[in-house]
């Protein structure tokens, strides 16, 4: 919700996107004029070479502090979905800062916490009392055999070696328990992106020159280090996943968006003077095309997709 304090603008409205499941996402804002734009094309994507993919992995803790003031977490809506009965124990897989771990307090009588970054770690036993965090990571965590009901991994499975961390996952978790992998961030198909793509593209009134463009439109398009869905292959021991998606809004101001955008692994690993660069212009792209300064908040839409696996009795 807005904080009280500030004025609101409506870039658009949206239907919140239902699956097939029995907790969908909370509805969209309503009032705000529905803003059309043309379509986008197709961008290809480039894979991750895996020396550039191990320094996005390890580039959050340098900015430990900043990632937890500014990156969302995942819904409650997901917990419930994921968890919808109380637990003896979970495991928050990758947990970073701890935006998974603050939710997951009241639906288990312990929380682990297992991160590979020091720094990250610091954070979230700071700002998550209550939680046991320790060194670890999905290919090796030290927890004993059949100790979880449940490991979550919330915006980090996509940083670990999906095999090996499936057999550890199975050995860690009591036949017939639960993994899931949760991906949450703004909703690439919301109205705020759509239209700022848009302008970005031409279709409306920006004096952003090419670089800014391209910088910008890499913002809201860098997909290469992020597959968004929990695989089972043959030979681990989990049962096929099933799938819920989950959207809703959040009110963001011009610092809350620019903030936003230094939580992500190509931004952070950029130099200080691109960087720098990037901001000021997204932050021109707000005020000037989208009037979007000071306390003036809009309503970014968020998406998450949630999976879900059974482990075999």
């Amino acid at each position: 919700m807005p904080h009280p304090s500030r004025s609101r603008r409506c870039i658009g409205d949206r239907e919140t996107l239902r699956a097939a499941s029995p907790t969908p996402g909370a509805p969209g804002k309503a009032g705000c004029p529905v803003v059309r734009v043309g379509e986008v094309p197709d961008r290809d994507v480039a894979p991750l070479t895996p020396e550039e993919r191990a320094a996005r992995a390890a580039s959050f803790g340098g900015v430990a502090a900043h990632y937890e003031r500014y990156r969302q977490g995942p819904p409650q809506a997901a917990v419930d979905w994921i968890l919808p009965d109380r637990v003896g124990t979970v495991v928050d897989l990758g947990a970073g800062t701890g935006a998974l771990a603050r939710l997951l307090i009241d639906r288990a009588d312990e929380v682990i916490a297992v991160e590979p970054d020091d720094r990250m770690r610091a954070v979230l036993t700071e700002s998550v009392p209550g939680v046991r965090a320790v060194a670890g990571r999905g290919e090796s965590m030290p927890l004993p055999d059949a100790g979880a009901e449940a490991v979550i991994a919330s915006s980090s499975w996509h940083w670990m070696d999906p095999v090996p961390t499936l057999t550890e996952v199975g050995r860690v978790l009591v036949p017939g328990g639960a993994l899931a992998a949760v991906w949450s961030g703004p909703d690439p198909e919301s109205p705020l992106l759509a239209q700022a793509r848009a302008l970005l593209e031409g279709d409306g009134p920006t004096d952003l020159d090419r670089r800014e463009r391209v910088e910008l439109d890499k913002a809201f398009n860098d997909r290469s280090a992020t597959v968004q869905a929990l695989e089972i292959p043959p030979g681990v021991p989990f049962e096929q996943p099933e799938q819920t998606v989950i959207t809703w809004d959040v009110a963001l101001n011009a610092d809350e968006l620019v903030g936003l955008l230094g939580t992500f692994s190509w931004v952070i690993l950029m130099e200080d003077d691109a960087s720098a660069r990037l901001f000021e212009t997204a932050r021109r792209l707000l005020r000037d095309a989208l009037g979007i300064e000071g306390d003036v908040t809009v309503d970014v839409g968020y998406r998450a997709e949630v999976w879900r696996a059974r482990r075999h009795r």
